[in-house]
């Protein structure tokens, strides 16, 4: 038990936190694991778990997204706005502290959704609903990689502390 395991899986703990606000926060608990083995503080094992399960959530949070844009009546091309859109609203930002880049994320996903729909389509009732179906799945996106994240902590986090 080292301070420097107590640190990490602090460290692991607070980037929980960083996922609901569109930041890698899963990526950054890999790092971390990742720093535990080059170390020779973890085993290698532990590193690709880890990594196994960031990747997992990220395909979730993809196929989620699509399923959800198809499910309200949008297409592929809408699926596609919408990352766009939400990778856009996270860059451009939007002037609230902290809670920004999470509000623009969603309203870029459901921008970007609801153009590509209405371009398709013409009916803004039918791109509202692929728009609000996007946000549902950003939404619904977050809860999965803050539990994949929670996983990462238990097995990370404690093969740190007990280093």
């Amino acid at each position: 038990m080292s301070i420097i395991g107590w640190v990490a899986a602090l460290l692991m703990f607070f980037a929980i936190f960083l996922i609901p606000i569109g930041w890698p926060g899963l990526w950054i608990m890999v790092g971390i694991v990742a720093v535990g083995a080059l170390l020779g503080e973890l085993g290698p094992g532990i590193l690709v778990f880890a990594a196994a399960v960031a990747g997992a959530a990220e395909l979730i949070e993809f196929l989620i997204v699509r399923r959800m844009s198809l499910r309200y009546g949008g297409s592929t091309r809408a699926f596609w706005g919408a990352v766009i859109g939400g990778t856009l609203g996270l860059f451009v930002g939007f002037p609230v502290p902290i809670l920004g880049p999470v509000i623009a994320g969603i309203i870029g996903s459901f921008a970007g959704a609801a153009a590509v729909a209405l371009w398709e389509s013409r009916d803004v009732a039918a791109a509202g609903r692929v728009g609000w179906g996007v946000i549902l799945a950003r939404i619904l996106a977050a809860f999965v990689k803050v539990a994949a994240a929670m996983v990462i902590l238990v097995v990370g986090g404690t093969a740190w502390i007990v280093a």
